[in-house]
């Protein structure tokens, strides 16, 4: 049968676009943190809607699954087929039209990446509001598929408020083009939100319409350093709401001192606990930003970077905790999204619970402070099977004592979805069920994430 379907495949997209190659294979079967790996047989790289069309109605008629691939970015083993799956990637689907500056919008390939898009907005003296440290490898179909939200999101929010417009192929190999040139469309269902977040399994997303945004005249970006991580936590809730608010990014101490250690990038600021912040306006912020911070309690002064070159400095103690964290091997990564009023107490449990699980392991957390999304990684952990399987439960259990979601803007994947039940409902996971038995019956189109 595998050797039909290639055949078939390869008549679709072209024979240099298939490959059954092991080694190409296992490397495209790998997550991207490397700890988890699965299967597959058959490789296919289609160049448009319709060639992904062909593709996803041989793959039904063979009764084979489909695990879609964009830039394999997933921190939720989201793209890491189980089935001896064929790997569709959208890496071809690359097509940037040129910006419209008057609606400040874009249409944009599937697999665009985030760097070039936003090369694309900036030549044309915009900005895209979304901003990942995988901004050159992650590409924009898959982010919206997991409604990713990053760097700026405390700013312009998450992906699915910077999409406009989808094109998608269904699993039955019809193609929706929901586009629209209106501000204000409310016309029928909002089917292009429903795509956004379903992690692939209701369609294949093949070209987005992108919201952008004007560019800031100013910013000014600072890190302070805290001894005490409520006392960042209320710092943040001054700041998380504030006109021109643009960046709001807690980072652990042991998370800078890895980056100053194995990547040179060095914490300009003492304490256990560092915050970067950052205003953006029409006006210089600089006094905003002073007023603001007159009455934290900080471990010394701040630093402050007004010039482009100053901001990029402190920006890289940020941005150097993703080259880092995989210096002792593939990292035990949980992407949580809590309360502030719950930060600190997960804070000091989830190190408990790592120390009597995992003794030598290091726990190093860090992220979108301003929505309470953090990422709490593992490293040095070499917990496998049955002893990880226990630290990752019992994780996502404190995670739900402490009213937090189980998954916040990387998704569920493959490693969350025994564990949706902490944060969905019955009758909300029979629904959600139900919308993907009605768009995909046979339940073949990405089978392993969300509900396995």
């Amino acid at each position: 049968m595998t050797e039909a379907l290639t055949g078939r495949l390869a008549a679709i997209v072209g024979a240099s676009q298939v490959s059954t190659d092991p080694d190409v294979l296992g490397g495209r079967s790998v997550d991207y943190t490397g700890r988890y790996r699965g299967r597959a047989a058959v490789l296919v790289r289609p160049g448009s809607a319709e060639e992904v069309a062909a593709v996803l109605t041989a793959c039904r008629d063979a009764g084979v699954s489909v695990t879609v691939q964009g830039g394999r970015t997933s921190l939720v083993a989201g793209t890491v087929p189980e089935h001896d799956d064929v790997l569709l990637s959208t890496e071809r689907l690359r097509g940037i039209d040129e910006v419209d500056t008057v609606e400040r919008r874009v249409h944009v390939g599937a697999g665009v990446t985030l760097a070039e898009v936003q090369r694309a907005a900036t030549a044309a003296g915009l900005v895209f509001g979304v901003d990942l440290a995988a901004r050159d490898s992650a590409t924009v179909g898959g982010m919206a598929s997991t409604n990713a939200g990053g760097l700026r999101t405390v700013c312009y929010g998450n992906m699915g408020e910077q999409v406009l417009g989808l094109d998608v192929v269904l699993p039955d190999g019809s193609v929706v083009h929901r586009h629209s040139q209106v501000r204000s469309d409310n016309t029928g269902y909002d089917l292009a939100s429903l795509f956004v977040g379903a992690e692939g399994t209701l369609g294949v997303i093949t070209g987005l319409d992108l919201r952008l945004h004007p560019t800031p005249r100013q910013r000014v970006t600072a890190i302070c350093g805290y001894a005490d991580l409520e006392a960042l936590i209320a710092t943040a809730r001054v700041f998380r709401d504030m006109d021109g608010i643009a960046a709001l990014e807690l980072i652990d101490a042991r998370a800078s001192a890895l980056t100053a250690e194995h990547a040179g990038v060095a914490a300009p600021v003492e304490g256990a606990w560092q915050l970067l912040i950052e205003l953006a306006g029409e006006t210089d912020l600089t006094d905003r930003l002073a007023e603001a911070l007159s009455e934290a309690d900080l471990c010394g002064e701040p630093a402050v970077g007004i010039d482009g070159a100053a901001q990029q400095r402190l920006w890289q103690v940020r941005e150097a905790v993703a080259d880092v964290l995989g210096v002792y091997g593939p990292p035990l990564k949980f992407d949580v999204s809590l309360p502030l009023s719950s930060i600190n107490g997960f804070a000091a449990e989830s190190a408990g619970l790592i120390a009597d699980h995992a003794p030598d392991a290091i726990p190093v957390l860090f992220g979108h402070v301003g929505e309470g999304n953090l990422h709490l990684n593992i490293v040095r952990c070499t917990l496998s099977g049955d002893r990880e399987h226990a630290l990752y439960t019992a994780m996502m259990a404190l995670i739900a004592r402490h009213d937090g979601n189980v998954s916040s803007e990387h998704g569920v994947g493959t490693r969350k979805r025994d564990y949706v039940s902490m944060s969905r409902t019955d009758a909300d996971i029979a629904a959600m069920r139900a919308v993907k038995a009605a768009f995909d019956p046979t339940g073949y189109l990405n089978p392993a994430v969300l509900f396995g």
